[in-house]
């Protein structure tokens, strides 16, 4: 019997609405016929094009046997669904079919605001893991950390689950629980976490000034709103007259292409490479530089980048690290550069069809290397502080106190210290009592919360004494090159 009776007779035994959908399925097929020629004429070695018509035949034998004859009544649409996800899965993790609903979450999660739990998560080597938690979500409150591995999604086990499905587990209704179990290295088992939906609303940029002059500016994801958030900052510093930067891009999943090359464009030169891409198809080979159209700034830079640091994050990085623009600080980054193509549907679902890879503009692959930082600076593991202690209560409790509070002491804190002197025999002033107003009292209390972040974060900590100390060591610098 040949092929075209073979799906003749298929066509006779099915209804109206699956035979539309069987139509649906050639027509792919017969889109992906381009591709197989045009194969054929630059590798010799392909596969004949009959081997695809054969495939499509035995996928509509066993569609039909199982309309047919399977236990239960079948979903044609369903199975049709679960061939196209089985299909992507033999790709990359990213490649992956957005039915009508995932495909509304996808514009929405851009936007900058949508529900769920706060987690960016990937495949990695065939298992659900995060990549970070978006910060002030219900994840990042119930201590999901970067690198988790996601095992379970309400008892159902993760291995064999695509990504598109992992994501629509975890996505419901707000108010709505969801248990999953996490697996993180270190710990003998794994542990069960129950998670609330929460309505996500993400705020793309915030920012601090420490030491007076150094902005500081976190970057929590790259959304439409990104680039215009950033500019309003950087007025705001200039304004200030802040003269140093810190770039966090820790624990920042990506976003909108678009936006990662808005953020390099404020600190790169005009007409300086930002990143380029590369594809199978001429169409997919771009290149992005800078522009004239917006306000740029020029001080000295250090981008803080970590685990947690993807995709558009590892652009604006590899961008200004490759153009001397920026010291990278912090731990390797996670690696993820491949370009995806949203391609919307017919019946309003959508292909993510990864399409290339990135590339700095010194040539260096982003996917699987990830960007290096110039400084490394591990996070200390949380069990030294306890250890410490343990050590400090060995040798006394009396000398531990001691120890702790000459940290906080000066000379003139001794008692019967000896008085110093102004420069120049100028006589030193009586102390005056102030009592201070509330606006002093509130930047106090500013400056201790401050110093408390730096305390906590010690990547953020060295960040900052290394740009204190940056117009010192220039000027030793410049003094050096001028005398030889």
């Amino acid at each position: 019997m040949s092929f075209h009776r073979v799906y003749l007779l298929y066509f006779k035994r099915l209804g109206f609405r699956t035979l539309s959908a069987a139509l649906l399925i050639l027509l792919l097929a017969a889109g992906g016929f381009q591709t197989v020629w045009s194969q054929e004429a630059d590798e010799p070695s392909a596969k004949p094009p009959v081997d695809t018509y054969e495939k499509l035949k035995v996928f509509s034998e066993i569609l039909s046997l199982l309309e047919a004859n399977y236990v239960e009544t079948v979903d044609t649409s369903d199975l049709i669904d679960g061939a196209i996800r089985g299909m992507l899965k033999t790709l990359d993790p990213h490649t992956s079919y957005l039915p009508p609903e995932a495909f509304k979450q996808m514009k929405v999660e851009t936007s900058g605001r949508f529900g769920g739990l706060g987690i960016e998560i990937t495949l990695r080597k065939g298992i659900l893991t995060v990549v970070t938690p978006i910060e002030d979500t219900p994840a990042d409150r119930a201590g999901i950390k970067s690198g988790d591995r996601i095992i379970k999604i309400e008892d159902e086990s993760t291995l064999d689950m695509t990504l598109s499905d992992a994501v629509e587990r975890l996505r419901g209704k707000i108010g709505t629980e969801v248990n999953i179990t996490i697996f993180r290295e270190g710990k003998d088992e794994p542990f069960e976490v129950n998670l609330e939906r929460g309505n996500i609303q993400v705020k793309s940029v915030k920012s601090k000034i420490y030491e007076s002059k150094i902005g500081y500016i976190k970057i929590r994801n790259f959304t439409k709103t990104t680039s215009r958030d950033l500019d309003k900052v950087l007025n705001e510093f200039r304004e200030k007259q802040v003269k140093k930067l810190v770039l966090d891009l820790r624990n920042n999943p990506g976003g909108l292409l678009n936006q990662a090359v808005e953020v390099s464009d404020r600190f790169l030169p005009p007409e300086n490479l930002i990143v380029y891409t590369q594809g199978r198809t001429e169409e997919q080979n771009m290149r992005f530089t800078t522009h004239d159209r917006v306000q740029r700034v020029s001080y000295p830079m250090i981008i803080l980048v970590n685990g947690g640091s993807a995709s558009a994050s590892e652009i604006v990085a590899g961008a200004l690290q490759d153009s001397n623009r920026a010291i990278i600080l912090g731990t390797q980054t996670f690696g993820k550069g491949s370009v995806q193509t949203i391609i919307p549907l017919s019946d309003g679902s959508a292909l993510r069809l990864t399409t290339a890879r990135y590339y700095t503009p010194s040539g260096r692959v982003i996917q699987e290397n990830g960007i290096v930082p110039d400084i490394i600076v591990e996070v200390p593991v949380a069990t030294a502080g306890k250890l410490q202690e343990e050590d400090d209560k060995n040798k006394g409790e009396i000398n531990q106190e001691k120890n702790k509070m000459r940290k906080f002491l000066r000379e003139k804190d001794l008692k019967k210290h000896l008085k110093g002197k102004k420069s120049f025999g100028e006589e030193e002033p009586e102390p005056v009592e102030v009592t201070p107003s509330e606006e002093d009292v509130k930047k106090r209390e500013l400056m201790a919360s401050l110093k408390e972040d730096l305390e906590k974060d010690i990547q953020l900590k060295e960040a900052i004494s290394l740009l204190k100390g940056w117009s010192i060591m220039s000027k030793v610098f410049q003094s050096d090159q001028s005398s030889n």
